[in-house]
């Protein structure tokens, strides 16, 4: 197959990196592709969110499947585009992604289907919204509606914070179209898990589940980020719990949007809270997690191009995936700043020392090519991956791996799977 992967991130070089370890794969393209990715595919200067010119190159380039990414192109309707000039895409179209691109219609899908989730309402009118805080315990969750690059989700420790969150999104608009409707719930406690199935429709195939960091500083202090670390399996959740997260998510909710009359065919991500009661879905997404992805596929034993052709077919019932019994610990190396405003341009020094460590891969995010040089071009920059037999073995790797690479600014959390023993 020839296959064609949309973006440019870490992400999108660890599906690249495993694609090419693939038997049915042939040759490999990647739009924009980075620094990373270029080992592995042929890098072409095409914008995701460039829909004409990615139909174009997929015509170019002869391509077999388009595997998008980012979730822009997808809420956006790169995959109907593809499907529309008969080119095989793997993700949800338009309308599937819609799980993603609206918060509150992805709830109120989990509360007509029974898909277990905590209690939320969805506003668009400021003084509705705050009546409704009367309703709920602090803290509250205040999420806006659409995609905000992951900067739309406010936990209000009290009520005066929770009405300054709303007034961001609907006075302020400071998220524009995507804050123009606010979910407003209520907190969850417990541990947050994510769990991600492959599926064609009808059928869904458990992928593995993993553990991402969120926030910016270690002890999950500071803002919140796009994630800063992640690590797979996660041993605190036990074979009943992760049983009851298949079945009462991840199927239920492809079966929930069959119902709807929307097939879902793609990676379905449900980012969950693991209570007392059990799973509650906090959100979905309609791609590969960022940075799960990273610690993830390194674990993946199967033909991971057979799997998404599948998922495209419809056939993905035939399909389990094998997975290697070792642990994969991944820690985020972001730039000065991040997530706030940052600096670019600095040289990486360390790459080749550090991807010379047995069992290490290092995942290009935000890095560019300056004059022979891999430079930092974004806010997370690098995911440095590392198996072991053990959590402590691929973590102490995946940190030695960080210690040999530097460039001006660089910081990541010194905690990733830290909380991870070998009781679970």
């Amino acid at each position: 197959m020839r296959i064609l992967v949309i973006g440019g991130g870490g992400r999108e070089h660890a599906l690249v990196w495993r694609l090419a370890q693939n038997p049915t794969v042939d040759r490999l393209f990647a739009a924009p592709g980075n620094p990373g990715i270029a080992v592995d595919a042929t890098c072409v200067p095409v914008d995701p969110d460039d829909t004409r010119g990615i139909v174009d190159l997929v015509r170019r380039e002869s391509i077999d499947l388009t595997v998008v990414g980012p979730e822009t192109p997808l809420v956006k309707g790169l995959v109907d585009e593809l499907d529309a000039e008969g080119h095989r895409a793997f993700g949800p179209t338009r309308d599937a992604a819609r799980i993603e691109g609206s918060k509150a219609w992805a709830k109120e899908l989990c509360h007509k289907y029974g898909v277990p989730a905590g209690r939320s309402r969805s506003f668009t009118d400021l003084d509705t919204a705050i009546a409704y805080l009367n309703e709920l315990e602090p803290p509250y969750v205040i999420k806006a509606d659409g995609l905000a690059a992951g900067k739309g989700v406010v936990i209000a420790d009290d009520r005066s914070d929770a009405i300054a969150a709303l007034r961001v999104c609907l006075i302020d608009r400071a998220f524009g179209e995507a804050g123009a409707v606010v979910l407003v719930e209520e907190h969850l406690t417990g541990r947050e898990v994510s769990a991600f199935g492959l599926t064609d429709g009808r059928e869904v195939v458990p992928l593995v589940l993993a553990q991402d960091f969120k926030r910016a500083g270690d002890g999950d202090m500071g803002p919140n980020t796009g994630g800063m670390g992640a690590y797979s399996p996660v041993p605190w959740v036990d074979e009943g719990m992760e049983r009851r997260i298949w079945d009462e998510v991840l199927v239920r909710t492809v079966r929930a949007m069959e119902s709807e009359g929307v097939r879902y065919a793609g990676l379905l991500y449900a980012g969950l809270m693991v209570t007392e009661d059990g799973p509650k879905v906090l959100e979905f997404n309609c791609r590969f997690g960022d940075p799960e992805t990273q610690a993830i596929v390194p674990r993946l034993r199967s033909d991971l191009g057979e799997m998404l052709l599948a998922s495209v077919e419809g056939n993905i019932g035939n399909y389990k995936a094998l997975w290697a019994s070792d642990v994969c610990v991944t820690v985020v190396l972001a730039s000065g700043g991040y997530p706030g405003p940052y600096e670019t341009g600095f040289v990486i020094d360390g790459l080749d020392e550090a991807g010379a460590i047995d069992d290490v891969v290092i995942f290009h995010a935000g890095t560019a090519e300056r004059r022979g040089r891999v430079v930092t071009a974004g806010g997370r920059v690098l995911a440095v991956s590392a198996l072991g037999a053990t959590a402590e073995e691929a973590r102490d790797r995946a940190y030695q791996a960080c210690s040999r690479i530097s460039f001006p600014g660089m910081h990541f959390r010194r905690d990733i799977a830290a909380d991870v023993t070998e009781a679970g």
